[in-house]
């Protein structure tokens, strides 16, 4: 696993963090580890890397990984939404840089047992952390029929949200669906039924790469199951305050929701006032936190995803926290 796991977009992260000895850095996401290797290089020999991730066998792995730098390592079992309580025990207030690469990891697509894909057959989970109490399961089985579609819809943008909603709440009296593969399966005819018995193709389409039927169902309940996007919007906050003056915030994201959420977010921060657009005098008080460094999101070279194809969708933003909120005299570089 350590020798498939590629990072994505790291030459660009480094460029943009810039790792330097004495410096202090933190892979909120820190998966297993291939980030993390690259700014450890780069900030010999004193640099350091606080490594946040919730899953527990990521971490594991990253720990064997990184084990030549381990005097320079600490690796957390955490929710960087919760990055300050975190930061406590290791009396770090203020860091140099930040990286978030936000989604499922390989680890976890690639292990069945985990449940998050659906081409491989195993318990359908998607839990992050495996000390969180639900389930995609439980979500698939217990949910009512709206509440499903509301899933579908809202974090996986469904069209056919309400006829797979219908299909799996008719499946799951007969018994409960348990498996990536049953649930796979119930979608893809959905998906037929939808498009004319199966004479058309029952595959979906995203920027010329075909999909199966059951991605964005998958991607739905996963986000829903670990509470991504709840997560993200209040991680954003607390990763600029720890944030030095002039350090960076860098953000991987792998589909629409989470970099809408990250371009928006960073959007309002950079702004030195949020008062509705008629409003005659400023009332919120809002003090711009940082420049936006990157006006469009940075993709993936052709070569990258040539030799890595999962980095097709990954899209990175960037932004500088302020020396003083409220004034920057710096312009935003696409």
């Amino acid at each position: 696993m350590q020798e498939m796991h590629i990072p994505v977009l790291c030459d660009e992260v480094l460029d943009f963090l810039k790792p330097e000895p004495e410096g202090i850095y933190i892979d909120a996401t820190i998966g297993l580890g291939g980030h993390s290797l690259r700014i450890l290089k780069k900030s010999s020999p004193t640099g350091r890397v606080i490594g946040i991730d919730r899953d527990a066998e990521a971490l594991g792995i990253a720990s064997t990984r990184l084990h030549a730098f381990k005097d320079r390592v600490s690796l957390i079992h955490g929710n960087f939404a919760h990055l300050q309580q975190l930061l406590q025990t290791h009396t770090v207030s203020e860091v140099d840089g930040v990286l978030l690469d936000l989604g499922v990891s390989s680890l976890q697509l690639d292990t069945p047992s985990r449940g998050f894909s659906f081409q491989h057959l195993g318990a359908l989970d998607m839990r992050m952390d495996l000390r969180d109490r639900v389930s995609a399961a439980d979500l698939v089985n217990e949910s009512t029929p709206e509440e499903l579609v509301n899933i579908f819809k809202e974090y996986g943008e469904e069209r056919f949200a309400r006829r797979i909603a219908r299909d799996i709440v008719a499946r799951r009296t007969e018994k409960p669906i348990t498996t990536t593969i049953e649930l796979a399966e119930i979608v893809k005819r959905a998906y037929r039924h939808k498009v004319g018995g199966g004479k058309v193709s029952s595959s979906s389409h995203r920027k010329g790469v075909r999909l199966h039927p059951a991605t964005r169902v998958f991607q739905a309940l996963r986000i829903q199951v670990n509470g991504e996007l709840e997560n993200l919007s209040i991680g954003l906050d607390t990763v600029v305050s720890v944030l030095k003056p002039g350090a960076s915030l860098c953000v991987i994201s792998f589909h629409s929701l989470e970099d809408r959420l990250v371009k928006r977010r960073f959007r309002d921060l950079a702004k030195s006032c949020i008062c509705p657009p008629k409003t005659p005098i400023c009332i919120c008080e809002h003090r711009q936190l940082l420049r936006v460094v990157t006006k469009t999101p940075v993709q993936p070279s052709a070569n990258e995803v040539a030799a890595n194809p999962r980095a097709r969708s990954a899209k990175l933003r960037v932004a500088v926290k302020l020396s003083e909120p409220g004034r920057d005299s710096q312009k935003s570089v696409s």
